[in-house]
């Protein structure tokens, strides 16, 4: 054997020498077989060679004496391969350094700190500092970039929490242009639906679907796609349910751009005679609930200035602070039995999906007695958005959420819902919604943070139908590692998140896949400068 080391110990070749290839000739003749296992056994103790080259180059640059000779390498390999311990190849004081807390006073942007990696390096290069003043230059790099970091993130989530949180102006001219046509068009004050279609609002035959929005560009896309994708559309009603200042807004809308053949109401909440009567739960637990967010939170400011918190807690108390999370068309779900007291079921549709499919199948579903047919959000390709187990939205370190529910039961997306209504006025789902309302502003709202998905979660407990992932793909609102090609083969989707496709903020490839609903040539659309991008 011949045995070749470069000197700077980047490369080390081992080759048969003429009696071993002569042997490996006589030897083995024409097995072809044994000569192969022959060479991979020599590629074998070549690539073993460098190996121990490599760990006594590391060796030779601590300040050890470099091996020159088999026998030397033999002593170093030797204690590696028997799993005897080995002295650290850092020295010891670099981890007192990077253990020891950061001194927030003695971190300050300067020249004398690295403002990039080159930079360090280079600096490095040339002091060729001690392994304690290597330690300290790079601590402090580090400790600078993760403020930097931290600050552009904070920076980050408070921008998309005013974005999500603000009307954009276009929306607002919308609703206030349709407000001006109702009253001076009487196009635009049409009853909806007209008189010989009010029959059908509570035919059990119809395919009935409930859109709760006051968001007038956001409920016409929804519509739109729906009935543009339905095989029925006759069959199609769409109950839209919005707040008393949109309702003529609203009218306006589809009075002018009606679906037909598809049959469309529009009522506002005051327009039903339940919920007028009495006091509303709900309506009480949210009044509190502003009380206490107000007193509890302290706004975005105190949020975005605390310096100890992780930024994606910060950016989950701003999403708490969202008005979406405390509106009543968000919570109105949970009266779909009172609201609709003749119907057996209905498909329960949020205002920030697409539907891209003929949703008539949905009603061939059995639902094997539960009350809500929904996807389940924990299995699936996409682990990001599929990863959602109960622990994702209810605070377990809290005893009442610990008691009562298991941690990782997979949870389910509000959204695009099949809703048993027959089996739900069999259950007492409303009156548990409501007593875990109340619960969570007694604990200071520290069960869980936002949302009506964990009081949904707890209330649907037990009552819930998985469905087919197809029928509601989410994330497409904060996240975009989505494809075009797997949300366009989707039934519906849901741009759940901050990012909504009407804002500015929307992912811009996944954008189109909701534009294409909106007419741009609208006289509305076209005088309130809403564009496609």
């Amino acid at each position: 054997m011949q045995l070749h080391i470069s000197p700077s110990l980047r490369h080390v070749t081992v080759l048969p020498t003429k009696g071993v290839r002569e042997f490996i000739k006589v030897k083995i003749g024409s097995r072809r077989l044994s000569y192969r296992m022959v060479l991979y056994s020599l590629l074998f103790f070549t690539f073993l060679l460098r190996f121990v080259f490599v760990l006594t180059a590391v060796d030779t640059i601590d300040g050890e004496s470099k091996c020159s000779t088999l026998g030397c390498l033999g002593k170093k390999l030797g204690p590696r391969i028997l799993g005897r311990r080995l002295e650290p190849s850092v020295p010891e004081v670099i981890y007192q350094v990077l253990e020891e807390p950061v001194n927030q006073s003695e971190v300050q942007e300067g020249p004398e700190i690295p403002q990039t990696m080159e930079d360090f390096i280079a600096e490095i290069k040339d002091e060729r500092p001690d392994a304690k003043t290597f330690a300290v230059k790079l601590k402090a790099m580090v400790t600078l970039l993760e403020q930097r970091t931290r600050t552009a993130k904070i920076q980050e989530y408070l921008y998309r929490h005013v974005a999500s949180s603000s009307i954009p102006k276009q929306l607002h001219c919308l609703t206030l242009k349709l407000a001006n046509e109702h009253s001076t068009n009487a196009d635009a004050r049409l009853q909806l639906p007209s008189a010989e279609l009010v029959p059908a609002l509570v035919d059990n035959s119809f395919f009935h679907f409930v859109l709760a929005s006051d968001n007038i560009l956001a409920a016409s896309v929804v519509a739109s796609s729906l009935v543009h994708n339905s095989l029925h559309p006759e069959k199609v009603v769409i109950h839209v349910i919005t707040d008393r200042k949109t309702y003529y807004p609203m009218q306006a809308w589809f009075s002018l751009h009606p679906l037909t053949p598809a049959i469309i109401e529009v009522k506002a909440l005051h327009h039903f005679d339940w919920f007028t009567k009495g006091k509303v739960p709900v309506l009480e637990a949210m009044e509190k609930d502003q009380k206490v967010r107000s007193q509890f939170r302290g706004g975005s400011s105190a949020i975005v200035a605390n310096n100890t918190e992780k930024p994606y807690i910060i950016a989950a108390k701003l999403q708490a602070l969202s008005p979406k999370y405390n509106s009543l068309m968000n919570h109105i779900r949970i009266y779909l039995p009172e609201l609709f007291p003749s119907l057996n079921k209905v498909v329960f549709l949020d205002d920030d999906i697409v539907v891209q499919t003929d949703l008539s199948p949905l009603w061939d579903i059995d639902m094997n007695g539960k009350v809500n047919g929904a996807v389940e959000t924990c299995r699936g390709e996409d682990k990001f958005v599929m990863s959602k187990r109960f622990k994702s939205y209810l605070n377990f370190s809290h005893p009442l959420i610990a008691n009562n529910f298991d941690p990782n039961e997979c949870a389910w997306a509000y959204g695009m819902n099949i809703f048993d209504l027959e089996a739900w006025r069999r259950t007492n789902i409303s009156h548990a919604y409501h007593f875990w309302l109340e619960e969570n502003l007694k604990s200071d709202l520290s069960l869980w943070q936002l949302g009506t998905l964990p009081p949904g979660l707890i209330a649907f407990h037990g009552h819930v139908h998985t469905i087919n992932p197809f029928w509601h793909m989410l994330g497409l609102g904060y996240q975009d590692n989505t494809t075009i090609a797997d949300a366009e083969s989707a039934g519906v989707i849901h741009f759940n998140g901050r990012a909504k496709p009407w804002l500015d903020i929307a992912f811009p490839q996944l954008r189109p896949l909701w534009t294409k609903y909106v007419d741009f040539s609208d006289r509305f659309i076209k005088s309130c400068h809403i564009r496609a991008s």
